[in-house]
């Protein structure tokens, strides 16, 4: 009688033969059905093994024939009710495998369905047909590498750093934010999330922060801008002896950019927009998203005073002031 010493996977590789794998799943099988008894998986897996030795003679099972081996063991064992929860889950792993077969994606750390979808839509590198073209454990590397490569400049070792950020990242235990993930280890390497950009009251200014905007948007950041130095409607235009038209009007244009450019292609384009609450516009802002449609990509925040917040302590009166001049209105 041979030792089976190694083992052929779905995929064609070839693994050292294991039978802790084995007693581990057999093990979680029973306890999904209320079974304690641990010394029955470890008994069966042991069977297994024997019987595997005796019928493959240094040839090299699949992964296939071993589950096989687990079927017939626990229907011998008289535990029909573990061997129908094991060909259970057999199943659902083959949908599930044949599931992410269909969305394009080669699963090499057995994640959910719904993860590697997402993965798929936005994260995973796709090459210039958009075929995907990196799985998801070369995704977690390309990332952690990238990441871990700044401890070169302190004289660290780097790639050990790396090695940690992979494992966090491929348990779930953590991930980075959506541009790292999209960036890392690419061209375009942005990082970051969250930009905040300063709208000053000129149209060579404003549009000037929206051609930034698109350009944060197209590497996958989001943006957030306080549009309160922008004079409100109805307010004067001395240079074209004109009528304001408010800064409501120009957001409008922010999100329809926004709305365009949509964060890379890859989500929604993310904004924040500030107004101050003694900005003559501001009843207009805080009511402006019960239009339906109505800067559909932006969060919108008032920024309060320490007067305001007194005024509403003291039940008083509060004056709005011009961006431009300063004044009470």
């Amino acid at each position: 009688m041979g030792t089976v010493e190694k083992v052929v996977k779905r995929d064609g590789q070839i693994v050292l033969f294991d039978e802790e794998k084995i007693r581990a799943a057999i093990q979680a099988t029973a306890l999904a059905i209320g079974e304690k008894d641990l010394d029955l998986a470890r008994d069966v897996a042991a069977q297994v093994t024997q019987t595997l030795n005796q019928d493959f003679d240094n040839r090299m099972p699949t992964v296939e024939d071993i589950q096989n081996y687990v079927e017939r063991a626990l229907i011998d064992t008289r535990r029909a009710d573990i061997a129908k929860a094991f060909i259970l889950y057999r199943a659902e792993h083959t949908r599930l495998r044949e599931t992410k077969k269909f969305i394009g994606v080669a699963d090499d750390l057995k994640l959910s369905v719904n993860s590697i979808e997402i993965l798929n839509r936005r994260y995973l590198t796709k090459d210039d047909t958009g075929k995907v073209i990196e799985t998801p454990k070369e995704l977690f590397e390309r990332v952690a590498l990238f990441v871990a490569s700044v401890d070169k400049t302190f004289g660290q070792d780097w790639r050990q750093s790396g090695s940690d950020f992979f494992e966090i990242m491929a348990s779930s235990k953590f991930l980075p934010n959506s541009p790292t993930l999209m960036n890392a280890g690419t061209d375009i390497g942005q990082l970051s999330a969250c930009f905040v950009l300063p709208v000053q009251d000129s149209i060579v200014d404003i549009f000037d922060s929206i051609k930034n905007m698109a350009l944060i948007h197209k590497s996958g950041g989001g943006t957030g801008f306080s549009f309160s130095k922008l004079r409100s409607d109805g307010d004067i235009v001395k240079t074209t002896a004109g009528i304001a038209s408010g800064p409501i009007s120009f957001m409008k244009i922010f999100d329809a950019a926004t709305d365009v450019i949509k964060q890379g292609g890859r989500r929604r384009g993310a904004n924040m927009g500030i107004l101050r609450v003694d900005h003559p516009d501001i009843r207009e802002f805080i009511t402006i998203k019960e239009k339906e449609d109505t800067l559909s990509n932006f969060n919108l925040s008032v920024a309060v005073t320490d007067e305001f917040m007194q005024a509403v302590e003291d039940d008083d009166e509060y004056w709005l002031k011009s961006p431009r001049t300063g004044k009470q209105v």
